[in-house]
């Protein structure tokens, strides 16, 4: 066992009211966990864990640590937090490999279907499969993960973790189509007429979203999500603008340093940076550069052309100086969040989206159409990984709730 993570380990606190466990979207029992760590009885915190947040291997690498758990704890006030994630990964990434599962008895015949195997979909397939549903998950792509197999680097979340949690999802006994889009060639209509009594929408939020300003077609412009689900397709040379100062904006940095880019600059319209703390140093020190108060007028095929931004007393945004500035870059990214793919959450049937293409669901997590529920990016817009899991937990109790009342 590293060191370090008992040494965090014995930081704690153990509080009585825990913040930390409040700070964080799952409610992970931090404290509980931390003392079973130190009592050396790791599968059973991994148990926990993994009933509690069945991605908590994957949330313990990409999640805001410092805005949720750490960034909660007593100890940050006047010094360092607990580090609870080191912890978690430790404990998680072991449990996963080490977890005795044997199939679920399928206790129901009310089939559900998960559409989109992203971490909101696959969080409702576990806890469903677990329950004893049979569940089948349906992915347009041709692997599982969504965002954390094709916007997530690297060198961020190993895709390696992602393949030992689709092993897992067999072993739970539910079954992944691959390559199968639910509204183009099958329909919500085929899957309640096949006898599916609950279905899930999971699509998540991949489409970029624009500008809409003039040379976002040209050549050498590209969308952040693009970018990251294959950048060795992509030649952005030497210099590289990037609009944009998210965590998505951060991750496009450090992967074009990466891949041989050399001046790397993320642009901010105000002073303002939405990206994590540790993402942005992260950034800072594989050598990417930011620039705030510029407000992108346009793309040339030479760079980006901004006006930089006029602030008022309080550093709020009055207005922007009238000379542009030209910047001359091989490349411009894109990066301003994503938005869902409207053809894939729309059907025939009445499954209907509002105009920003998020689906509409109830305080239930159901859709306007009965027997469909939906959670994660595709109702809430691009947010983190917990978060998915946060909403499709509470979208899965009520998806049970749903199937008990059709007895």
């Amino acid at each position: 066992m590293p060191l370090h993570i008992l040494n965090e380990a014995n930081r704690c606190l153990n509080c009585k009211v825990p913040m930390c466990q409040k700070g964080c979207p799952v409610h992970t029992p931090i404290p509980q966990i931390i003392q079973l760590f130190k009592q050396n009885k790791l599968m059973e915190a991994g148990e926990i864990l993994f009933n509690n947040n069945p991605l908590s291997a994957i949330c313990s690498e990409v999640c805001d640590h410092a805005k949720q758990c750490a960034g909660h704890c007593v100890l940050g006030k006047k010094g360092s937090p607990v580090h609870f994630s080191s912890i978690e990964n430790y404990i998680s990434e072991m449990y996963l490999d080490r977890m005795q599962i044997t199939k679920p008895e399928i206790k129901h015949d009310k089939k559900v279907a998960v559409i989109g195997a992203g971490p909101a979909g696959m969080t409702v397939a576990f806890i469903l499969a677990a329950q004893g549903y049979p569940v089948t998950v349906f992915e347009w792509k041709s692997k599982i993960g969504g965002v954390m197999q094709y916007g997530i680097p690297e060198f961020r979340l190993p895709k390696t973790i992602i393949d030992r949690y689709e092993k897992r999802l067999e072993e739970f006994g539910i079954h992944i189509r691959l390559n199968a889009t639910i509204g183009s060639v099958l329909m919500i209509d085929d899957l309640f007429r096949d006898g599916y009594v609950s279905i899930f929408v999971g699509t998540g939020a991949e489409r970029p979203r624009t500008l809409g300003i003039k040379g976002e077609s040209f050549g050498n412009v590209h969308f952040a999500m693009n970018y990251l689900t294959n950048p060795k397709a992509h030649h952005l040379g030497n210099k590289v603008a990037i609009i944009g100062v998210g965590n998505a904006a951060m991750d496009v940095a450090r992967t074009a340093l990466r891949n041989g880019s050399k001046e790397v600059t993320l642009y901010a319209m105000g002073k303002e940076i939405a990206a994590s703390s540790h993402e942005v140093e992260y950034a800072k020190l594989d050598g990417a550069e930011i620039e705030t108060g510029m407000q992108v007028q346009e793309i040339t095929e030479q760079g980006p052309v901004f006006k930089r931004t006029i602030y008022g007393e309080n550093d709020e945004i009055i207005g922007h100086e009238d000379e542009p500035i030209q910047v001359e870059a091989d490349s411009t990214i894109i990066a301003i969040s994503q938005i869902p793919r409207g053809k894939l959450v729309r059907t025939t049937s009445g499954l209907t989206a509002a105009e920003n293409g998020l689906l509409i669901v109830d305080e239930n997590y159901m859709t306007t159409r009965e027997g469909v529920f939906a959670a994660g990016d595709v109702v809430t817009g691009a947010k983190t990984v917990v978060h998915a899991v946060e909403g499709a937990k509470k979208a899965a109790e009520a998806m049970i709730n749903f199937m008990n009342s059709k007895q």
